[in-house]
């Protein structure tokens, strides 16, 4: 069996972006690892969460381990930068924020992670970062110079179909029909989140596995409230949002009549 590690920015965006992922790789008995590049410092905790005095980062990785033991995780790190906040704002500048860190030392610090749990394939992300946070464009810079650093050649970029989503929304709005507007998905056709479809190489199914994705969700209860549409929308919509993650694997490409790859560990037989 392989080692899966997935390198992310903050807590929760693990459940979010691989969580289906991670679960099913560790129900097939590969070993799953965690590598979380921030506490999530500078979150906007749910009303009422934190109890007097709580630091918010101490509550977040608290809610991380829950996430990772739902997840069927074997191992939780974190690289000990801080959370930068969103793109502009002034913590942008603190030289201890994660976008401010130098991507070769930061890639070291991953890179003795992926040496010592024996990393067979790592998750990162596209290279904006999804939809454009400082940190998640870190992530991919320093994903990629990690894996560089190892000659690492399995890497995968963690990414949302763009065309899914638009498609969805336009064909299943009525999902949403019971969520305050302020908790609807605000996407349109001219968005610029995830990636298109074309470039996109990697569908992974995970339909059996949504249960524990939005388990480790509930887990992260300092951020997603049980009003939040990745909560609040029915089993259905939650299953057709997310029964599927997608990926983009480095340096490789895929014809448009060429399916999905489903399988991120396919082609380590050779080398295990």
């Amino acid at each position: 069996m392989a080692t899966l590690v997935t390198f992310h920015a903050h807590p929760d965006d693990e459940s979010i972006a691989t969580g289906g992922t991670m679960a099913k790789a560790a129900a097939a008995g590969h070993r799953v690892v965690l590598v979380t590049a921030t506490r999530g410092e500078h979150g906007e905790p749910v009303p009422g969460v934190l109890t007097d005095g709580e630091p918010l980062w101490q509550r977040r990785v608290d809610e991380t381990h829950r996430s990772a033991e739902i997840l069927g995780v074997d191992r939780v790190e974190f690289l000990g930068y801080e959370d930068s906040g969103m793109m502009g704002e002034s913590t942008n500048d603190n030289p201890a924020c994660f976008w401010q860190a130098d991507v070769d030392e930061a890639g070291e610090r991953l890179a003795a992670i992926l040496r010592d749990v024996d990393a067979d394939v790592l998750t990162i992300y596209d290279d904006h970062g999804n939809y454009g946070h400082p940190d998640h464009i870190q992530v991919h810079r320093v994903g990629r110079r990690a894996a560089e650093l190892l000659g690492l050649e399995h890497v995968f970029q963690a990414t949302m179909n763009r065309d899914a989503i638009v498609r969805a929304l336009r064909e299943r709005g009525e999902f949403f029909d019971g969520l305050d507007e302020s908790e609807r998905p605000q996407i349109d056709e001219d968005t610029d989140m995830g990636s298109p479809e074309a470039i996109i190489t990697h569908g992974v199914d995970v339909s059996g596995y949504v249960n524990a994705k939005r388990g480790s969700m509930k887990a992260h209860r300092s951020q997603i409230a049980d009003s939040n549409f990745f909560l609040a929308m029915p089993d259905e919509a939650f299953a057709v949002a997310f029964g599927t993650e997608w990926f983009i694997a480095h340096g490789a490409g895929r014809s448009p009549d060429e399916p999905f790859g489903d399988d991120l560990f396919a082609g380590l037989e050779a080398t295990d």
